[in-house]
């Protein structure tokens, strides 16, 4: 019944109420949502200051670069770090977001890993580079991520934030496809995308 639903009727994401109050949704009211079958996983929807924000569309550049990266990074984890890819997570308040790649230490449940103890957060971007740059950006240091990377996918450009602060990333820099990006917690994992094997 609901995927005729979804077929015949898709939501479209609108803009009419810009500017005017909103209802705030909390992070109970979105998981009751999933649970009766009113969102799926096919809307791709975070859940963003009480708002559900429809997830840009990935194209076929976004998921070469994932899946190069994420199965180069799983040969070189030591068995204690896990890495969940695109994990609903629920790092905090009404807040439901979808990083790319999640790495994190063995032991607690993936979608309520605190973000402090996380090791390294990666969005891999296309079409949602701006948004992952600034506002993603914000939400993940006010959350207090220790490193969080945006991957452009077309030119492999990343851009590494440490230091998170309230207001944002105290330390954020670029580094070019063939620069050598090391994680400050996972120096294992020192890559130079342009090495990668994508087309």
């Amino acid at each position: 019944m609901n995927e005729i639903t979804h077929a015949r009727f898709p939501r479209q994401p609108t803009q009419g109420a810009e500017g005017l109050p909103r209802w705030r949704w909390t992070l109970g009211e979105f998981d009751k949502m999933i649970e009766s079958g009113l969102l799926t996983e096919d809307d791709r929807v975070e859940l963003i200051d009480g708002e559900l924000v429809p997830m840009a569309a990935k194209g076929n550049r976004h998921e070469l670069v994932k899946t190069e990266l994420i199965n180069w990074m799983f040969r070189r984890l030591g068995v204690n770090e896990m890495l969940t890819v695109e994990l609903g997570w629920r790092p905090g308040g009404d807040l439901y977001v979808e990083p790319d790649v999640v790495i994190y230490g063995r032991g607690p449940m993936p979608s309520q890993v605190p973000a402090p103890d996380t090791l390294l957060v990666i969005e891999i971007s296309d079409s949602s580079l701006r948004y992952d740059l600034d506002r993603k950006a914000m939400i993940y240091a006010s959350l207090g991520v220790r490193e969080y990377r945006v991957i452009d996918a077309t030119t492999l450009e990343t851009t590494v934030h440490l230091d998170p602060a309230p207001d944002g990333y105290r330390n954020i820099a670029t580094v070019p496809s063939h620069g050598t990006v090391t994680p400050h917690l996972l120096p294992a994992l020192a890559l130079s995308l342009g090495g990668l094997a994508i087309g």
